[in-house]
């Protein structure tokens, strides 16, 4: 079996985690449709963080370390998927259990490219491999999901911005680009640490600033801000970063604002401008990048990628702000919107790799 093969998959996997997962969450906003599985609406925030982020995120670094060993870290993150949509065993252990391993790998996989590339930013996406697995300790420690998800969210956040850093890195960043970077990190780590251990208001708040600082580097400095000129596939991830990153002012505006909230609407809109806002833009934009060299599929940028985008901001901007009014009927159709604009996105990109086989590359 060639890598494709071997990797589909796996990817297979992490599509099924999200699927069951926006199932789980139009269920939980208030749309009656068949209860599959009682489970899912519990498990709509683990599904969607390591049952489908989490696969993608470990199968990508995996195929990166080009070691036989790093193929078990996605494997375990979307078996854990499979036991939180089929809920064998306990409510959640077996799929915690199955999380914590998988990014005990990742963890693992990211000191390997350290040692060889002892680079800065390889050093923080290192960091959110660690933030994944306590994280993932936490949830098995008993923590409430609602402080989990600070660490889940500095998982994605960090993986994404030492990315970001890394290929922005060509441009010789300046002092205040490299200030600015470092004071984001060090406000998202030290604040999930008070979260904890001291206030969980205080410490949100801290997250909340850090990813303020982390928003304002990518309007400023992100090498999306030169690309954005070029035509074509340079300027669509660049629109992609740049409205993702701007769904972190959302994100960590509220935080500042409201600190630790548990539950409800204000909840709602702080996770969802965070994991769907922003790190569903960054999905939409570097899928024609990551895709192809994952899963060995020819797949060509083409215009109506904009489509599920534009959709996918449309849609987060109807949700928060029906959050943030009180409307519940309008969050519920946000989120069906969301769930919309994804399954549009897969079904663009499919669309291409289907045209990209037909045609030789280079024409249109």
């Amino acid at each position: 079996m060639g890598d494709r093969g071997k990797r589909a998959p796996l990817m297979l996997l992490g599509v099924a985690a999200l699927l069951a997962g926006l199932y789980g969450g139009l269920r939980r906003v208030g749309w009656d449709m068949p209860e599959l599985r009682s489970t899912l609406l519990m498990a709509h925030g683990p599904l969607m963080v390591c049952g489908f982020l989490g696969t993608v995120i470990c199968l990508e670094r995996a195929v990166a370390l080009g070691r036989g060993w790093g193929i078990l870290a996605p494997l375990l993150a979307g078996a854990g998927g499979v036991m939180a949509i089929t809920g064998l065993g306990s409510a959640a252990a077996p799929a915690a259990w199955l999380a914590l391993a998988a990014s005990v790998l990742l963890l693992a996989m990211f000191v390997d490219f350290v040692r060889k590339q002892p680079a800065v930013s390889m050093v923080v996406m290192a960091v959110a491999g660690g933030l994944w697995l306590v994280g993932n300790a936490l949830w098995i420690a008993g923590y409430p999901l609602y402080v989990v998800m600070y660490w889940w969210m500095g998982f994605i956040v960090l993986t994404i911005f030492g990315e970001r850093y890394g290929f922005s890195r060509m441009m010789a960043p300046s002092k205040t680009s490299k200030w600015l970077f470092g004071l984001s990190n060090a406000f998202v780590l030290a604040g999930l640490l008070v979260v904890v251990f001291l206030s969980a208001r205080i410490g949100a708040a801290m997250v909340g600033a850090g990813l303020l600082a982390a928003s304002g580097w990518i309007a400023v400095f992100d090498i999306s801000r030169k690309t954005v000129r070029q035509p074509g596939l340079p300027r669509y991830v660049a629109v992609s970063v740049q409205l993702g990153g701007a769904w972190m002012v959302v994100g960590g505006a509220l935080l500042v604002i409201y600190g630790d909230i548990p539950a409800g609407p204000v909840y709602d809109a702080i996770v969802h401008s965070v994991f769907v806002g922003f790190a569903f833009s960054m999905i939409f934009g570097h899928a024609p990048l990551i895709f192809p060299s994952v899963l060995k599929i020819p797949l060509q940028y083409r215009p109506y990628f904009y489509l599920p985008l534009v959709m996918l901001h449309a849609s987060v901007l109807f949700r928060i702000l029906s959050d943030l009014f009180g409307l519940s009927e309008g969050r519920k159709w946000g989120a069906l919107l969301n769930a919309a604009a994804i399954l549009l996105f897969f079904a663009a990109n499919i669309a291409s790799a289907i045209e990209s086989k037909r045609k030789p590359p280079g024409q249109s």
